[in-house]
């Protein structure tokens, strides 16, 4: 791998949870593997007051959760490159004090120094953080680069999306921000890519000529685990549609790019986006299934319905289940209904995408009428892989069909090490690759498909948000979603990637 240039890590947001669960472990892992320059600081930032050797104590606690077997020497020797600066993030003058900071650790990383700054705190702040960062001159580094990270969400509208791209970009040039989306950075995900493009045998049958359908889901087997502030303000639309759905539909739709280069690929992933067709207000109630999941019992455990949860309104309307049905109005895919669906306390944790192709144009094979179509799944999380499922004649007299698989698994492959997301994206920000990250655009354009659905939601209290217990599949009325008069169904995945079933539990 590519060496980086010798920079500091600057953390917004260091005592959160966010940084001691995934990014300091990612950073350690970069350092363990000497993924990281040969000079490198990271300075960590909240409101906390800790001091410095109670925050590397507080970050070597959370390596050693992450990594139980890591060895204690490696570890220390990390953690003497972190540092520590407590600030009140609204307040101007306390970004003075950090520049001094920050340049009495350049030292630690030679004369031509880079800044990276990581946005890990609440969404409310990340205009207010740039802003700060800008009338303190530290939006821009003299002798080397300077960039920002931005978590998601990115605004929580299209209105707030469009005001907080211009407001970074009064204080940040469009190529210095770098706004992550944890899911884009799975290896899983970007095979998707390779699979279409590396192999002559999908990409000519990739079009609406060869495929019946196409399927998204990303369901969880927990519910919102004491989030209830933070969930009534979000929901499933906000949370995951928007974001990691889409950004799934897009590498799944997008056209060949004229090369690997960033731009190349980000190019064709906004194509897709400007093509999906808008919902209609007469189409959401039944375009758009909105679900929470009710008082249930899974294994003899009572599970607590949405409403009963900490911090959540005895009458809330926040849909912690949403399944869509729409189209992508271009060439390739025109007709083609996507379905995208997503959950929490659903049966089984699992992210996948299913390629569901045509049915023979003529079924010789009488004695087999229950066959599925064929599929290819491409599965992101757990039991990581491709499977392609198809009929085989079953040994003995006549011609009985019945479904096999041939698949692969990434856990088949022993000796090579699979980059956690979070370590691949800061690695790919400090070389400066932003094929993963998402630009301003992009952002903005998946904001104008969601918005109908959001805006229906508020103003049309007609439109039904329905119960579903706990530990099911979501709503009834979701199956009638994707049927439309024919007999298909959703996938029930289950936690193996070649097992089918509709109460698969991990």
């Amino acid at each position: 791998m590519k060496k980086p240039d010798n920079c500091v890590i600057i953390i917004f947001g260091a005592s959160g949870d966010l940084t001691k669960r995934k990014l300091i472990p990612a950073i350690f892992e970069l350092f363990k593997r000497n993924n990281l320059p040969e000079k490198f600081a990271v300075l960590g930032t909240a409101s906390s007051a800790l001091s410095e050797q109670e925050f590397r104590e507080s970050m070597k606690a959370a390596i050693l959760i992450n990594d139980s077997i890591a060895d204690i020497n490696k570890i220390n020797e990390f953690t003497e490159k972190l540092n520590y600066f407590p600030m009140d993030f609204k307040e101007p003058e306390a970004y003075s004090l950090l520049s001094s900071k920050i340049k009495s650790l350049s030292g630690t990383c030679g004369e031509n120094c880079n800044y990276i700054f990581y946005l890990a705190t609440i969404p409310s702040l990340f205009a207010e953080i740039s802003v700060n960062l800008g009338k303190s001159g530290l939006n821009k580094s003299k002798n080397g680069y300077c960039r920002i990270i931005v978590e998601k969400p990115f605004g929580y509208d299209l209105k707030s999306a469009i005001e907080l791209n211009n407001i970074m970009h009064n204080v940040f040039e469009e190529n210095q921000i770098y706004r992550i989306d944890h899911y884009l950075g799975k290896e899983t995900v970007q095979n998707i890519l390779a699979t279409r493009f590396a192999n002559g045998i999908f990409e000519p049958i990739w079009n609406r000529n060869y495929v019946h359908h196409v399927e998204v889901t990303s369901a969880e087997n927990f519910g919102i685990e004491n989030r209830g502030g933070y969930y009534e303000t979000s929901g499933a639309l906000r949370d995951m549609v928007q974001s990691h759905l889409l950004r799934l539909v897009t590498l799944i739709a997008m056209e060949p790019p004229s090369s690997f280069e960033p731009d190349a690929i980000r190019n064709e992933l906004q194509k897709v986006l400007q093509s999906l067709r808008r919902l209609h207000p007469d189409e959401i109630g039944t375009n758009v299934i909105r679900g929470q999941y009710i008082a249930s019992t899974i294994g003899g455990k009572n599970i607590k319905g949405y409403r009963e949860e900490k911090g959540v309104a005895a009458d809330s309307r926040t849909e912690t289940y949403t399944a869509i049905k729409f189209f992508i109005d271009n060439w390739r895919w025109g007709g083609v209904p996507f379905y995208i669906r997503t959950g929490k306390q659903l049966p089984t944790r699992v992210t996948e995408a299913v390629i569901h192709f045509r049915k023979t144009p003529h079924y010789l094979f009488k004695e087999s009428q229950n066959m599925s179509d064929n599929q290819l799944i491409l599965r992101i999380q757990p039991d990581e892989g491709i499977l392609l499922k198809f009929g085989m004649k079953e040994p003995g007299a006549g011609f009985k069909i019945h479904n096999v698989n041939m698949d692969f698994h990434y856990s088949d492959i022993s000796n090579v090490y699979i980059p956690e997301a979070y370590e691949r994206l800061i690695y790919d920000c400090m070389i400066g690759d932003t094929t993963l990250f998402l630009r301003a655009d992009a952002v903005e354009e998946a904001w104008k498909f969601v918005e109908p659905i959001q805006k229906a939601w508020t103003d049309d209290h007609n439109v039904k948000i329905y119960g579903y217990p706990a530990g099911t599949w979501g709503p009834d009325v979701a199956d009638d979603l994707i049927s439309g008069g024919e007999h298909i169904t959703w996938r029930y995945p289950c936690k193996n990637l070649a097992d089918d079933g509709v109460y698969c539990e991990l």
